[in-house]
């Protein structure tokens, strides 16, 4: 089992501070297992169209539940997410309310933002009792290291998602949005998520080539400086498995969009699978 003891938010007090940089270190017994799902996009591209998408992953959620040791969200759960001070966005009742039931059962969940849903500010943690992080994080599982996170804005290119990056995270945009009524703000967000590509900051979801995938240069140089066995992210929307020097190795979740894919580790092993239902 994990050694973790929580109070208020479940953050493992078995961390270390190394340069600066947050290194959680997790061991567990077989036969339990880390999960880890990303890019669901629920909402889009209409609420109506999505909601099969989320009884999909909602029972999967309750499947995994059994022999879950920890449930890693790597961003992207919903198309678009604004925390107003007394409003959150209408609907997704099903998946919060499993979330809700799985973390009290004594489940460890992780939340990491996208870029569709980075506007979170104490929503989850408050009502959920789930961690929220903006950034990347390091863990080590059984001695295996892991960097994850969302992965948007990281590596060369996308340079204008960058710049609008910086814009939306901006505290005074923020301030300035929430004067917006969430009937009208709602709308307008949802509306230029689908829309808007360079606020979506979505490449091409067909696979570049190696040298050409931006997350996938962005592990090789973080490599340079210290060795990770496992670079996990989202984003990219495509399941991907690519091998890198040192025994290293970078994977891309997919989306429960159109391929439904997973990551799971039991201890020893990372294997992307693919849920039917």
């Amino acid at each position: 089992m994990l050694r973790l003891t929580f109070s208020g938010n479940p953050k493992p007090k078995n961390n270390l501070i190394i340069f600066g940089f947050l290194m959680h270190r997790m061991s567990f017994s077989n036969p339990k297992k880390i999960y880890f799902a990303s890019d669901q996009h629920l909402g889009a591209p209409t609420p109506e169209a999505s909601f099969p998408r989320e009884k999909r992953f909602v029972a999967w959620l309750e499947e995994i539940r059994h022999d879950a040791e920890a449930i890693f969200l790597l961003g992207d759960l919903f198309d678009f997410w604004f925390e107003y001070k007394t409003v959150v966005p209408k609907g997704f009742v099903r998946v919060l309310g499993k979330l809700a039931e799985i973390r009290d059962s004594g489940i460890p969940i992780y939340f990491f933002v996208g870029n569709h849903d980075l506007w979170m500010s104490g929503y989850f943690e408050k009502e959920l009792n789930i961690p929220v992080y903006h950034d990347n994080q390091e863990y080590t599982f059984n001695g295996k290291t892991f960097l994850i996170g969302h992965g948007d804005g990281k590596g060369p290119g996308d340079k204008g998602y960058k710049r609008m990056k910086k814009v939306f995270t901006n505290p005074f945009s923020k301030w300035l949005y929430r004067w917006v009524h969430p009937d009208w703000g709602v709308k307008l967000a949802q509306y230029l998520s689908v829309k808007n590509k360079l606020i979506s900051g979505e490449a091409d979801v067909k696979f570049l080539g190696e040298d050409n995938e931006w997350l996938v240069s962005y592990a090789k140089r973080k490599l340079e400086t210290k060795h990770y066995d496992y670079f996990v992210f989202g984003h990219r929307h495509l399941p991907l498995v690519i091998k890198l020097k040192e025994n290293a190795t970078y994977i891309n979740l997919g989306d429960w969009i159109g391929y439904f894919t997973y990551g799971v580790f039991d201890g020893e092993h990372f294997e992307l699978k693919e849920y039917k239902q």
